[in-house]
């Protein structure tokens, strides 16, 4: 679900949880925005007598959960008519871990019959790690379903520290870019997209990221951003929050603008003999995602009970 799909990084600075799929309802920033005051510190996940909601981000400082509730919201606003409410159950849209160190909030929304849209997710992970701290995944992606070939929509941040964070954001190809390369041009060269990430990766604390799995490589477009930031600390350099918000923010709002302006609303329609082929290689990443990502990392995080009702719930909107 990020990079189509929700995956699994993995390296030598973070563990191997996954990352749930997510989407949200639509609420009124003014209702949900973080100040900085309040976001900075984790809140009790049911100090108020109820569960987390996905758009609470209740982990992460306030550049991030602005971050990821102004484009939410945008996702939403201009996909809304073409979306069916969510029917996740409460136990499936927050569930934690039985020790209570493993928290995670899981919101997706399917598309109608009658829209490109498949469906769109979003997910927050929170896990305290043994050697103390913590990770925090937020991901939203949006997936389109076989009667438009555009590209889907991207984007994870993983933080496992006050100044280290892995940003993926990408439109990931829905066909082979060698033997389309009127694809390539339309959604890749045409629109710019490599100028966001060359951008990005002038900043001195931003330094590409390689993931440690062939298979995320091999899914990603020639413009993704793949980068890691480690950030300042001690009044050196700037800071993640900084970052986050005057560098990493601006260009996670392009990059959708040009998805909803391009893909989502672009009304590229194929043929029904493509439709076939899109729907075979769409169906193939969404298997691989509950295979290597999903299936085995969800009980060692959740728990067996936890892990079946989550990924039985992704399996019925995958419809793998």
């Amino acid at each position: 679900m990020a990079v189509i799909f929700p995956h699994v990084l993995h390296s030598t600075a973070f563990p191997r949880p996954p990352l749930p799929p997510l989407s949200s309802p639509l609420l009124s920033p003014s209702c949900i925005r973080a100040s900085s005051a309040s976001a900075s510190s984790p809140m009790d996940p049911h100090s108020q007598g109820s569960k987390t909601k996905f758009i609470d981000f209740p982990y992460v400082s306030a550049p991030h959960k602005n971050l990821m509730v102004d484009l939410v919201l945008t996702l939403e606003t201009r996909l809304g008519s073409q979306l069916l409410p969510c029917t996740l159950p409460p136990d499936v849209q927050y569930y934690q871990n039985e020790s209570g160190t493993n928290h995670a909030s899981l919101h997706i929304r399917s598309g109608l019959s009658s829209a490109p849209v498949d469906f769109i997710l979003g997910s927050w992970l929170h896990c305290e790690l043994p050697t103390g701290g913590a990770l925090n995944i937020t991901s939203l992606s949006s997936y389109l379903n076989p009667t438009t070939d555009a590209p889907n929509f991207l984007l994870e941040l993983i933080q496992s520290s006050p100044t280290s964070l892995v940003l993926i954001l990408d439109l990931p190809p829905r066909k082979d870019l060698v033997l389309h390369p009127d694809y390539l041009q339309t959604f890749y060269q045409d629109t710019q997209l490599d100028t966001p990430r060359k951008k990005l990766e002038k900043l001195a604390e931003v330094k590409p990221y390689f993931s440690s799995s062939l298979y995320i490589r091999s899914v990603v477009s020639p413009t993704a951003i793949l980068v890691r930031i480690e950030a300042g600390s001690g009044g050196e350099g700037k800071g993640l929050e900084d970052i986050i918000e005057n560098d990493v923010s601006p260009i996670a709002k392009e990059v959708l603008r040009i998805w909803l302006d391009q893909c989502a609303c672009g009304e590229r329609e194929v043929a029904e003999d493509e439709r076939e082929y899109l729907k075979r290689r769409d169906d193939l990443i969404k298997r691989k995602t509950i295979e290597i990502d999903l299936g085995s990392n969800f009980p060692t995080l959740f728990g067996a009970d936890a892990a079946d009702r989550v990924l039985g719930a992704i399996r019925e909107v995958y419809k793998v």
